[in-house]
């Protein structure tokens, strides 16, 4: 299974580390290389990565990622990189017609979890998220997830700031192409996110939810959530020691 991989944003609140986030070295292996191993060690084959902010310096190490690692990995330009998420989605959307997983280019996570999803793929129509039932996750900054509303694991709602809320949404999801036209979709109307898309599918009864069930993820966002990440890789390095 091939996954896309978006990494364009800007990450300011991170510039005190580094000025091009996906290259954050976080125990000495940069953000964007750690989803790219977690996602091989799930069984992913190829990648497609969108890249924006200082692109060509995330080009040049994927390139050497791809050389080293041996996996093809397909570089795609988004010159919108200021716009929503969703942009970057869209961008991949000449490139893929085939279920995929999507990823966030800062979201650390247990490889179980995309195994959670690919073994669940042949059930899929349209998007399956998987979601953090944890309310009291310590790793969730409050201030900025996504929040999601599912019954049934159907998602009801999703967006940041909702209330109430029963779930988080970890940035990992299996999807098929019709995202790409629900995001046209909800851009046309005033919302070019990927939750926009997102929510259109659930319109649809198309937008399921897959509980990690206690698994590790962090969407590495700011100062305080690399330190706990460090924090954490830093207590697996040594209980495997």
């Amino acid at each position: 299974m091939k996954c896309l991989i978006i990494a364009a944003g800007q990450g300011s609140r991170l510039r005190s580390i580094a000025e091009a986030k996906p290259l954050i070295p976080l125990r000495n292996t940069p953000l964007i290389e750690r989803v790219i191993d977690s996602c091989l060690e799930a069984g992913v084959d190829g990648f497609y990565v969108v890249v924006g902010y200082k692109g060509s310096s995330v080009r040049a190490h994927l390139e050497k990622v791809s050389l080293a690692k041996n996996v093809p990995i397909a570089i795609i330009e988004n010159e919108e990189w200021e716009r929503a998420n969703g942009i970057s989605v869209l961008k991949a959307k000449s490139h893929i017609n085939e279920p995929f997983l999507l990823m966030m280019g800062d979201h650390i996570f247990d490889p179980e979890i995309a195994r959670l999803l690919i073994r669940q793929s042949s059930e899929n129509e349209g998007i399956m998220l998987a979601v953090d039932e944890d309310l009291k996750n310590p790793f969730v900054d409050m201030d900025d997830v996504t929040r999601v509303v599912t019954q049934e694991n159907l998602i009801q709602k999703i967006g940041k700031g909702i209330e109430p809320y029963n779930c988080f949404d970890t940035g990992v999801f299996l999807c098929d192409p019709t995202l790409f036209s629900a995001i046209e979709k909800s851009a046309e109307e005033g919302d070019d996110s990927l939750s926009g898309g997102v929510r259109n599918l659930a319109k649809q009864g198309k937008a399921k939810t897959v509980p990690i069930d206690g698994l590790f993820w962090c969407d590495i966002d700011d100062p305080n959530n690399f330190k706990q990440a460090e924090e954490y890789l830093s207590s697996l390095a040594e209980n495997c020691a």
